[in-house]
């Protein structure tokens, strides 16, 4: 077993609020428990759930650390009872329910995947939340297939600029909105067919244009709200609407008798309190799916910036300001 420190530096929330309340603090080094591996972090994802936890609205779930962080990379250094030497040294990154912001982290060992051949530790730590919720809510929720046609809303988010990658990966159009003209074209350099900018543009209206009237298959949708009863006009007969988070609001009012018409089907879902034995199943699915394209260079995620462990009240600030471009990451070790 490689040498591990009783304490550890971690960056805790002092209290709900504005980045600011995120502060570099000393916690004891966890201790894996039985199918649990201890990774020494070599970086950690900044997600949009870390920002609603860090304002008191997304508590994790219980048993898991109040620290902020849902996916990491770095090497394993210590097992849980009854656990596999082998796994001792191995560079992996993996989905956590929390504590990610750290320099120690505990993982469940179904949810580590070894780090791609050629991936670099930040891009690595810049997988597992965006691919996990891509791929279980597009391809398995959403039961995209080759040759369809998705929309996907924040399409220079994490999540977005995944959804570009795997939809190119597997022969499916994407079209994205996004908030501005030079994020549009960003997007668009990252392989989206279409992006619209709803600033300036009724996105309905281009959908429909661009698939000449009949519509997308899946709707992968953030937002919530109003833009609910607006993507079910932009599905085709049959289409899929998966919803993974609500942006501007949970309610909404939408016409039943044209869900009905149409055929559509209402899903969605939260991954964070999921089972561990769903989260291991997924990864599993991943990594036999998607994890040898990724080492052939198919994929890689879309870098925003990089920040200090220390700074992580800037990513905060930056991905709160809407201003990045793909993923955010910080550096720990």
């Amino acid at each position: 077993m490689t040498s591990v420190p009783v304490e550890m530096t971690a960056i805790a929330i002092s209290a709900p609020g504005g980045p600011e309340v995120l502060q570099p603090t000393t916690r004891p080094v966890p201790q894996p428990g039985a199918g649990e591996v201890l990774i020494r972090v070599a970086a950690a994802g900044v997600n949009r759930p870390d920002v609603l936890q860090r304002m008191g609205f997304y508590p994790p779930p219980p048993g898991a650390s109040d620290l902020p962080g849902l996916e990491i990379s770095g090497t394993i250094v210590a097992a849980g009872p009854g656990g596999d030497p082998e796994l001792l040294g191995q560079a992996v990154c993996a989905l956590v329910a929390g504590g990610g912001y750290a320099e120690y982290c505990i993982a469940p060992v179904g949810s580590c995947l070894p780090v791609p051949k050629g991936f670099s530790m930040e891009e690595a730590a810049a997988l597992p939340e965006t691919v996990f919720t891509v791929w279980h809510n597009l391809f398995e929720r959403g039961y995209v297939r080759d040759g369809e046609t998705v929309l996907v809303h924040g399409g220079t988010s994490g999540i977005g600029t995944t959804a570009i990658g795997l939809c190119k990966l597997f022969d499916i159009k994407i079209i994205v909105t996004c908030g501005s003209a030079d994020k549009c074209a960003a997007a668009t350099a990252l392989g989206a067919d279409l992006a619209v900018d709803y600033s300036a543009e009724d996105y309905v209206e281009a959908v429909k244009s661009f698939t000449g009237g009949k519509g997308v298959n899946v709707v992968l949708d953030m937002v919530g709200g109003d833009y609910l009863p607006r993507n079910l006009a932009c599905l085709a007969e049959d289409g899929r609407h998966v919803t993974i988070a609500f942006q501007r609001g949970a309610k909404v009012e939408f016409d039943i008798a044209d869900v009905m018409r149409r055929r559509l089907t209402l899903t969605g879902s939260a991954l964070r309190a999921r089972s561990a034995d769903f989260k291991a199943a997924l990864a599993d699915e991943i990594h036999g799916t998607l994890w040898q394209r990724l080492a052939e260079g198919g994929w890689k995620p879309a870098m925003d910036q990089a920040f200090p462990l220390a700074e992580a009240a800037a990513a905060h600030a930056r991905m709160q300001a809407g201003e990045h471009v793909g993923k955010i990451v910080l550096r720990v070790g």
